[in-house]
């Protein structure tokens, strides 16, 4: 393999799911088969082994049902657009591209830094340095037109509400009549997060809690689906071990915070005038 990479000052937190994804390669039934996570895991130069507890695997599960929300959009707009904002080490492009669209991964510099040891542009693929905070990376996304769909997957739930609002409020003036996918935390998922033990490895802790997603329609947003791990899309649930597809819906009844407050939501955007 070569040399391994050191990460110095790099978010912890992009790990966990990179690392989730790579034990749920080496599985003998793998739901999202990701052999590139796995690599990666194997050159970087990082203890893995103090992430442990079911959010590794939860990472996996919710990575499926983000990747069904874009297979579900390809399926209809197979030359769309597909936007990952803060994609991390994200390997969904690998995951999905089928040879039509066009994709844009977006983090921060020193993430896109390490992305680019790993990964390349080329005519359908670009990453991009940047904050989805930010505005910069709009006119290049719209640049080719058609259908896009925007998705940000365990990022916004780091950040102020007030901020995130606002971010969402930008999003829906620019990008009218546009598909958008980010998962929401309630209360009492956020107050459990010290005795969750992949947390107690890292110092970041999630801060914006919203319990009903559907509270977010007057930022101009109108919520499509909104899933759970006891209740994934039918064509994903399928691709779940039975153990997980029967205990997690068990759990819905005897734990239910951690399993129905936290949702993993499908939007669009209002129409533009």
């Amino acid at each position: 393999m070569g040399a391994s990479i050191s990460l110095g000052e790099i978010q912890e937190t992009l790990l966990i799911p990179l690392y989730g994804r790579a034990l749920d390669a080496r599985r003998r039934r793998s739901v999202l088969d990701d052999r590139k996570a796995a690599e990666l895991v194997d050159t970087l130069d990082y203890d893995f082994a103090k992430f442990r507890g079911p959010s590794l695997f939860g990472s996996v599960l919710r990575a499926s049902i983000f990747d069904g929300y874009v297979r579900s959009f390809l399926a209809e707009h197979p030359d769309g657009t597909v936007v990952d904002l803060g994609c991390g080490l994200s390997t969904r492009f690998e995951r999905l591209d089928n040879g039509r669209v066009r994709w844009f991964d977006l983090d921060v510099p020193d993430t896109m830094e390490l992305r680019r040891r790993f990964f390349s542009d080329s005519d359908r693929y670009t990453m991009i340095a940047g904050s989805l905070f930010d505005t910069d990376w709009f006119d290049q996304v719209k640049e080719r037109g058609g259908p896009v769909f925007l998705l940000s997957e365990a990022v916004l739930l780091y950040f102020p509400a007030d901020q995130v609002h606002a971010t969402l409020e930008r999003i829906v003036a620019e990008f009218p009549g546009t598909g958008l996918a980010f998962d929401t935390g309630g209360r009492a998922m956020m107050n459990s997060q010290d005795r969750n033990p992949v947390f107690k490895a890292v110092p970041a802790r999630m801060v914006w809690t919203c319990d009903d997603p559907r509270t977010l329609e007057p930022l101009g947003l109108s919520l499509l689906e909104s899933r759970t791990f006891a209740s994934p899309q039918p064509e994903v649930g399928r691709m779940w071990p039975l153990r997980y597809r029967l205990g997690l819906k068990g759990l819905r009844y005897l734990v239910p915070p951690p399993v129905t407050t936290y949702k993993l939501n499908r939007f669009e955007t209002a129409a533009g005038t």
